[in-house]
């Protein structure tokens, strides 16, 4: 196995445009690759381009009749069926929307082969994670869900467990709709509370399908303004125990950069440092229970373009390469230079938020008025006992 991370990365997968005035804005992707090689971490890691996903892998998780829905909408946009969730104000069409889609899939699956094969341990797909696509439809600016994509490719190759983390500030429900009924796959989802945002659901009365799947899906609904302490407390107080139990041979992560204060679409309002805190901290658990240290780190959300999705991804290369960035380090230049002649913004200037997060390990005790601590014991009470764990 090479001792080398991959980063998957094709310049094409900024065709993935909704259009302007849309939110998730591709050159949030373009920037994070102009800081990645300002900190010299492409000479740290393996770049691959990976092919676009054909309709057999497609169909491994969405029908045919969607997969061609959405190629008719991408020769014709005007003609999108919004019956399939196209053409619609989350998922405009565009034209070349299969092939930016499948190409983004096709990153994740050919990584997923990749750690499967040995030929890394840690792979990275930041263009990826978009966990809201469903078998048969679009949803919250996810076309083909790439995450799923994955984690069906590993079991179609021979995995017997695969666990997915989700720390994006909306639910992964696409996700969990994959894989609802098979126990091979164990779903845990961190996310601002279903009563509060997109897509409304991820309560932790959803633990999976009755018989061999319940048990299987995971889910801590926090409440806004959860902040960095309490969001570390419940990523320690249920994602480590869970992935100690179930041993899986590939951890797949999502990181979804819209936990952030900053963000303008969510309220769970934490730092840069808490995401790194959390990548870190994913990057430690893979070591520790994924077969071979095998992880495969996503991408998601974040729709603060320039000043956080870069920053945040970037420190998830950086950790996934063995090279992880200070904190305190200044930003090259060059690479502000490029913000702003792409976005007239001058763009942050350090690689932290100035917080040093810290949390208070579960095993001290719980406050029972503490809206977070209320969180944590609902999804533990929910799931643990369907485990054979302790609640």
């Amino acid at each position: 196995m090479s001792g080398r991370a991959l980063l998957m990365w094709d310049d094409a997968v900024t065709a993935y445009d909704f259009g302007d005035r849309h939110p998730m804005d591709p050159v949030r992707l373009a920037l994070t690759m102009g800081l990645v090689r300002a900190y010299g971490l492409d000479g740290a890691v393996d770049v691959v381009a990976a092919p676009a996903a054909g309709d057999s892998t497609l169909q491994l998780v969405h029908r045919e009749d969607y997969v061609a829905a959405v190629r008719a909408a991408s020769l014709n946009p005007r003609a999108a069926d919004q019956a399939y969730g196209l053409g619609t104000e989350d998922d405009p069409a565009f034209p070349g929307m299969h092939e930016a889609s499948a190409l983004i899939a096709g990153q994740s699956v050919g990584a997923a082969e990749a750690l499967w094969r040995g030929d890394a341990a840690h792979a990275v797909n930041f263009a990826g994670g978009l966990h809201h696509a469903m078998p048969g439809s679009a949803a919250g600016f996810c076309v083909y869900n790439d995450a799923s994509l994955a984690i069906a490719r590993l079991l179609e190759m021979g995995a017997e467990r695969v666990a997915y983390v989700d720390v994006d500030v909306h639910h992964g429900d696409g996700v969990q709709a994959a894989f609802w009924d098979d126990p091979r796959v164990l779903t845990i989802s961190l996310h601002e509370h279903p009563r509060l945002l997109f897509p409304g659901t991820g309560w932790p009365e959803e633990t999976g399908a009755e018989g061999p799947g319940e048990g299987s899906a995971v889910n801590v609904a926090l409440p806004a303004g959860t902040g960095d302490e309490g969001w570390l407390r419940a990523f320690h107080a249920v994602v480590p125990e869970l992935l100690a139990d179930f041993r899986p041979q590939v951890l797949v992560t999502q990181h979804g950069a819209d936990t952030h204060f900053e963000d303008p679409l969510a309220h769970l309002a934490v730092s840069l440092d808490a995401q790194r805190a959390v990548q870190a901290a994913c990057h430690d658990l893979a070591h520790a229970y994924a077969e071979g240290g095998k992880w495969l780190a996503l991408g998601g959300g974040g729709y603060a373009v320039v000043d956080v999705v870069p920053r945040s991804w970037t420190h998830l290369v950086g950790i996934a390469a063995h090279r992880p960035i200070e904190p305190e380090s200044m930003i090259p230049g060059v690479w502000r230079d490029e913000v702003y002649a792409r976005t007239r913004e001058s763009g942050p200037r350090r690689m932290t938020d100035g917080r040093t997060p810290a949390w208070r390990s579960w095993d001290e005790g719980y406050d029972p008025a503490d809206r977070v601590d209320q969180a944590v014991v609902a999804v533990r009470r929910a799931v643990f006992p369907l485990r054979g764990l302790l609640a």
